[in-house]
């Protein structure tokens, strides 16, 4: 997997042909936008083969807000696939959200599918809370708080049905929440355990064909990072990407 945006001449590219995914998350379209993002859907076709949405794609999960960047959807030629992020449930109407969007042809990742577009994979789910390393939250104590890590562990284990179910050379795997704290970093500590968790990247970790990993959700997070096996990950929030410059996506060779 390469980045563009940071040439790396000389490498090979081997026999396969390199696959060009744009990646973007928290785009936050609200009610009263209008062809907020017309744009980036009407251009991104231009730098890349595949669009990837890494949740946080509204503001509040209303059907407003959905109808409008499904207008802007229309624009884009290429294929696209998304997740979920946390604010697309806060209408309480998550399915509905997912099926809009489905129906207006994002390929939506969760509850353990995954899709192959021109020999790559794209896997993954909306992921969930809990923290990283020794500071993870453990199924110990209350109820409430084992009810809580297990929502984790479940959640974590479609992921795993997501990717397992693949059975192409190279995977990408779409997140809204952060698999580690590298790209969460910029952030409050305080509110770390809320951006992601451990758990993603030990799930991860465990395939060798996933490449490369996109997520969102840190508005304040760093770019990039590594699980702990090597894999690159990428915080391809909005926000961030602003902070970067150039583009209002990031686009890469896997």
């Amino acid at each position: 997997m390469t980045d563009p945006q940071t040439p790396q001449p000389g490498l090979d590219a081997g026999p396969s042909k390199k696959l060009r995914v744009a990646a973007v998350g928290d785009l936050h379209v609200g009610e009263s936008s209008e062809r907020p993002y017309r744009d980036l859907f009407d251009r991104v076709h231009e730098d890349a083969d595949v669009l990837a949405l890494c949740g946080d794609l509204v503001n509040f999960g209303k059907t407003r807000e959905v109808e409008i960047l499904i207008e802007d959807l229309r624009a884009c030629r290429i294929p696209m696939v998304g997740v979920m992020g946390n604010h697309e449930h806060e209408h309480g109407q998550p399915q509905v959200v997912m099926e809009m969007l489905c129906e207006a042809g994002v390929k939506m990742i969760a509850d353990g599918r995954s899709y192959e577009i021109e020999g790559v994979g794209f896997a993954g789910g909306k992921g969930f809370v809990g923290g990283f390393g020794r500071y993870m939250l453990s199924s110990f104590g209350e109820d409430a708080v084992k009810a809580f890590v297990q929502a984790a562990v479940e959640d974590a284990n479609q992921i795993e049905t997501s990717i397992r179910s693949l059975r192409t050379e190279r995977s990408v795997v779409l997140l809204h929440y952060s698999p580690i704290v590298e790209t969460v970093m910029g952030e409050p500590p305080e509110i770390h355990a809320f951006l992601g968790s451990s758990r993603l990247g030990e799930t991860i970790d465990r395939y060798d064909n996933v490449k490369l990993v996109v997520h969102g959700h840190a508005h304040r997070g760093a770019p990039a990072g590594t699980t702990n096996r090597g894999v690159p990950v990428f915080n391809v929030a909005l926000p961030v990407l602003r902070e970067l410059g150039d583009r209002p996506y990031r686009v890469f060779e896997v």
